[in-house]
């Protein structure tokens, strides 16, 4: 009996519901996490240390304390820049020769370059040669990330059941922010435990060199997860039909709909998150000397609550469909600026802290359904560039640029208000797209593939499931 008539028509499939297939998957959603955190603690590390330390220590001639962020921002968002290029380098890698392979590449290239970051000297030191050092290897940590994520979420969107994809693919949405607290945690503890002058001098590198050990501990247990079935069937398929294709050029041709739709969803998202985990830092430093420490508390109890949160919007997002879901969080999402700024002001760290999480709550009301939504536009000969192309390449546009403009907007205006505004554009733009978007709670990733199939005249895969 072949592959695709155990797992198709008139055989339930792998963990659909089953203790044992439960289990199984919960072991995919660990490997899946584990991996994430890692890349993500990494990632935001350098996002807190650009708020924080690298304005000073690699850019100490800029003319103002805002110029100097404003440069680290810079380098900041070289990182996203790098994304898409990630995003279609280990899609393409990813649809042709699995999931897990690519996860375990990326986890080492970020591991590699963010401990290298911890080791370099400052301008003092070495002049220009250290932006351009941070530069280079901001670009190799950005590279590798904008592959994790595509990888990451379908390894486990593929292994779902069809009634409880938003749930279960919602998990690895919610190690991005236990892997934003931990970067908090350890900035945190190593800020209060160190004087100002080591903290900036060699304080911040002990979170960047953390990252080795954690490395290691993802990259073992992302050894141990297997490749979903309907993937093995895609792959099958595409070995055996010389006319079928996959990766990144086949996507832009068949479904470029699907590419325009995913950017606009991850638009308002991303820009309400830097909104919120950086530029926050930034206005509340800068605007109001805020204590660094209290910060850094206020934002990691508010990371607590996101990863609480966004699994059970997740289940939301199956029980009520992903358009009402996205909807709520992109409309509550516009408002957030015109009371989160007031709140800042302030300066009750009570007060600050409900800010921050319920920007936090907003945002996941977006963040938690992407992957079931955006793995459930694409046939799975091309969904690991097809997400990462939507994912990533919007990061450009949204996430990188998000500190800098509302950065550059406080400068120029002095005011909090033209910030707000640009959260409300920016939500406009989503609010578009998720209207226009087709509502896919409950399909089967395998009636994707048989629609994909009978559109382009191929072979279909066994569907049913």
């Amino acid at each position: 009996m072949s592959l695709n008539q155990r797992v198709g028509a008139g055989n339930p499939g792998p963990n659909q519901g089953t203790a044992t297939e439960t289990s199984g998957l919960k072991k995919i959603v660990a490997a899946s996490m584990v991996g994430t955190v890692v890349e993500w603690y990494e990632f935001f590390l350098y996002a807190t240390a650009a708020s924080l330390v690298f304005g000073k220590f690699f850019f100490p001639n800029a003319g103002s304390e805002l110029d100097g962020i404003i440069a680290a921002f810079l380098t900041y968002a070289v990182g996203f820049i790098a994304r898409p290029l990630g995003g279609i380098v280990f899609g393409h890698i990813g649809d042709r020769l699995g999931r897990k392979h690519t996860l375990q590449v990326t986890i080492i290239l970020v591991g590699v370059a963010t401990f290298l970051m911890g080791c370099l000297p400052g301008f003092n030191n070495i002049g220009y040669w250290a932006p351009a050092l941070l530069v280079i290897l901001r670009f190799v940590q950005g590279f590798a990330v904008g592959g994790e994520w595509g990888g990451a979420v379908l390894l486990v969107a593929e292994h779902s059941p069809n009634k409880s994809r938003g749930f279960w693919a919602s998990w690895p949405q919610s190690a991005v922010p236990v892997g934003n607290l931990l970067a908090t945690l350890v900035l945190l503890a190593m800020s209060a435990i160190l004087p100002a002058d080591q903290f900036l001098s060699w304080g911040w590198r002990v979170a960047f060199w953390l990252s080795a050990v954690i490395v290691v501990i993802g990259y073992y247990i992302r050894t141990h997860v297997s490749e979903a079935p309907i993937f093995l069937e895609a792959r099958a398929q595409v070995e055996a039909e010389k006319a079928v294709s996959y990766g990144v050029l086949e996507v832009v041709k068949r479904y470029p709909k699907g590419i325009l739709g995913a950017m606009g969803l991850r638009f308002a998202e991303n820009i309400l998150y830097y909104t919120i985990v950086s530029f926050s830092i930034v206005y509340l430093t800068v605007v109001h000397q805020y204590n660094t420490s209290q910060l850094l508390f206020a934002l990691l109890i508010a990371h607590v609550v996101h990863f609480l949160v966004i699994p059970q919007v997740g289940r939301l997002s199956d029980a009520f469909g992903r358009k009402p879901v996205y909807l709520a969080g992109a409309i509550l999402g516009a408002t957030w600026g015109f009371f989160a700024f007031p709140m800042f002001d302030t300066l009750n760290p009570v007060v600050i802290v409900f800010a921050i999480t319920i920007g936090l709550c907003f945002h996941a009301l977006m963040y938690a359904g992407q992957p079931a939504i955006m793995a459930e536009m694409f046939p799975t000969r091309m969904r690991y560039s097809g997400v990462s192309l939507g994912y990533q390449v919007t990061s450009i546009l949204a996430g990188s640029l998000a500190p800098i403009i509302a950065t550059a907007l406080l400068q120029q205006y002095k005011s909090w208000v033209p910030v707000a505004i640009y959260l409300v554009i920016a939500c406009a733009i989503t609010i578009v797209a998720v209207v226009t978007l087709k509502e896919t709670k409950g399909i089967s990733l395998r009636d994707v593939d048989a629609a994909d199939a009978i559109k382009h005249g191929l072979e279909p895969v066994a569907a049913g499931r």
